[in-house]
């Protein structure tokens, strides 16, 4: 075992390890084990169908991309993961794990493989990634039946928001107590988050981590997601991270700033010396434009995802970049040259942290190796412009499926797996008959 491990359990009295791995739809499956077998073993098994599993608990196409008998993967504890499990009765630690196969080979289709596949190609051009997301989410109040509207809490006040309260600070401080939690909660489990505001939508939140490797970033996110959803219960509410949970109130988006320093110097290879912006900051920019649609199953990863991405509601539904922009799928945050970074703002907040964080390093790369051109600023609205990504899941998969440009990147096996779960929740998702269709149709077609 190693020895960062053992230490951290004997330092903090560990009962219990989580071990996880994240899956395609970013839910952590794994193992719950007591500290001594823990420590007497480098490693877990676990069925490598689990990385196929959809949403909705299906299995997607295993025998195709797992191994038609069904076999195990080596999951091997990453020692930089280990955390302590702040709401946990008694001591508890969750690690992250990564998969392998028997013969140490990654598996393809895990998420963090692909990430670190990413990263691998920035570091053979002497490149490193700096990255920091932003999460937005709506705290709801609790509801068992999903054929009922979500609606917002009441706060410490004993009501429910009324309106929008952008950027309130009273609004914030009406749910004091499960915020004061949540930071508790996030200084121990070491996640680095930054600046609290309340959003444009009711009850909706948004917190900005601090920037820093795009793998530990992701880590941060995967683990946050979960602590959040765990203070909420602790509360008596819900937060959700759909990126259309409410009709008539935006959609959470998680926009991710990125920037690209050379591994040796730590210098923004975005910024030249002089402080102008150099040819590596537009091609990125070109690349992003030109491959982030085709990559939008890893932005938009279910049917409502592309119910946030309409006009005039904080999320783009085009590529056109600009100086400091919001209406613009890719905006360039005001900066000095040592900070200069594009803002990718077409994720949703209900990605994966690992494959939106691969994606979007993904398309900066192939521009900047393949010397992409970015198209002029937009000095306007990108609202007033045409829809330049898909409208829907279906169009999406069909997109990133045509583009060998990503899955060589990404690798083969990844895109087809990854679809295929895809494929496997749009199938099921159309079974169902909505609202709306027993409203409109029963008596009036």
């Amino acid at each position: 075992m190693n020895e960062q491990l053992a230490a951290f359990i004997r330092e903090h009295h560990i009962h219990e390890v989580e071990c996880v791995i994240p899956d395609m739809t970013g839910v952590a499956r794994g193992k719950i084990v007591p500290k001594n077998l823990f420590l007497a073993e480098d490693s877990m098994k676990m069925s490598k169908a689990v990385l196929t599993i959809t949403v909705n608990g299906e299995f997607a196409e295993f025998e195709r991309f797992a191994g038609a008998n069904d076999p195990d993967m080596v999951c091997r504890p990453d020692p930089s993961t280990i955390r302590l499990v702040p709401w946990a009765i008694e001591p508890v630690a969750v690690v992250i794990h990564d998969c392998e196969d028997f013969d140490g080979t990654p598996v393809g289709i895990s998420p963090r493989a692909v990430l670190r596949k990413v990263l691998k190609l920035y570091e053979n051009r002497g490149w490193r990634p700096v990255v920091a997301p932003e999460m937005e989410f709506y705290l709801i109040r609790q509801n068992n039946n999903p054929h009922e509207p979500l609606r917002p809490p009441s706060g410490r006040a004993g009501r429910s928001e009324v309106g929008r309260q952008s950027f309130s600070i009273d609004a914030v401080n009406d749910f004091d107590p499960f915020f004061q939690e949540l930071s508790a909660f996030c200084e121990a489990a070491k996640l680095n988050v930054e600046t609290l505001i309340h959003e444009v939508g009711a009850c909706q939140m948004e917190i900005n981590f601090s920037h820093g490797d795009a793998m530990a970033l992701a880590d941060q996110v995967f683990l946050f997601k979960r602590a959040v959803r765990e203070t909420a219960y602790r509360h008596n509410i819900f937060a959700t991270f759909m990126a259309k949970p409410m009709e008539g109130e935006p959609g959470s988006a998680m926009h991710i700033h990125q920037s690209i320093v050379d591994a040796e110097t730590g210098d923004n290879i975005f910024s030249q010396a002089d402080g102008s912006a150099s040819e590596l900051f537009f091609h990125h920019i070109g690349g992003m434009q030109r491959y982030l649609p085709r990559a939008m199953p890893m932005f938009a990863p279910y049917v409502n995802s592309y119910r946030r991405l309409s006009r005039h509601t904080a999320a783009p539904i085009n590529v056109r970049w600009g100086y400091d922009n919001r209406t613009c799928g890719i905006r360039i945050p005001p900066s000095g040259p040592a900070a200069r970074r594009v803002e990718n703002r077409v994720p949703g907040v209900d990605v994966n942290p690992y494959l939106a964080m691969a994606a979007t390093l993904a398309c900066g790369y192939l521009g900047m190796v393949n010397q992409i051109e970015p198209s002029a600023p937009m000095n306007d609205s990108a609202y007033d412009l045409d829809y330049e990504l898909p409208r829907s899941l279906e169009d999406a998969v069909a997109l990133m499926q045509a583009c060998p440009e990503l899955a060589e990147i990404l690798g083969e096996d990844f895109v087809q797996a990854f679809c295929a779960v895809k494929e496997k929740e749009f199938e099921t998702f159309s079974r169902g008959i909505t609202a709306w269709e027993r409203e409109h149709l029963q008596l009036h077609v």
